[in-house]
């Protein structure tokens, strides 16, 4: 048996577009996140498409957030600083426990390719029922930066000195039974 924290582990992620003119055929920001967690060796469980209404936003994500098989959200869209861009006001009050370094590292890492344009970045992190959520903008190059330099090493158990891995929620365990048996 591996001491803990020496194998990669899995992780059910779901993944959510805000976008008000994004269409499953032009998604190629909600594209590449599930690409990367795939080969990353991750499942995405579920993925979606919804307005930038806060509302709509808050209903996908607390029905998430509450599903018993998603451990990790991964949002793309809604945290510019326009009026319309209300991704972190839906997710603020549905955290347990913020995610502070998440957006201050991923804008970090953003002013190194688009300088001080990043601090129009809202982009913003969270747990929920042991839920990981982590929000950022909604270009491809945006998410390629959150994914690769903060992300995938916090959904690696392997990731030392801590991840995210211990916090999530248990996935339900699959007795071999048949439901509808």
């Amino acid at each position: 048996m591996s001491k803990a924290g020496s194998v990669f582990i899995p992780a059910q992620l779901a993944v959510l577009t805000v976008s008000d003119s994004r269409t499953e055929a032009d998604d190629t920001s909600g594209d590449y996140l599930r690409e990367a967690a795939h080969e990353a060796g991750h499942r995405v469980v579920v993925s979606r498409i919804v307005k930038d209404n806060l509302y709509q936003i808050r209903a996908v994500v607390s029905a998430w957030i509450a599903d018993p098989d998603v451990q990790v959200i991964l949002i793309n869209g809604g945290t510019g600083f326009s009026a319309h861009n209300t991704t972190p006001e839906a997710l603020r009050p549905l955290f347990d426990r913020e995610i502070e370094g998440f957006g201050e590292l991923f804008r970090m890492a953003s002013y190194e390719e688009i300088g001080t344009s990043t601090i129009q970045s809202r982009a913003i992190g969270g747990l929920a029922n042991q839920t990981a959520i982590f929000a950022m903008p909604g270009s491809t190059r945006a998410c390629r930066t959150a994914w690769e330099r903060i992300i995938a090493e916090q959904l690696d158990a392997r990731q030392r000195p801590c991840n995210f891995i211990p916090h999530l929620k248990a996935l339900p365990q699959d007795d071999g039974t048949d439901e509808n048996e």
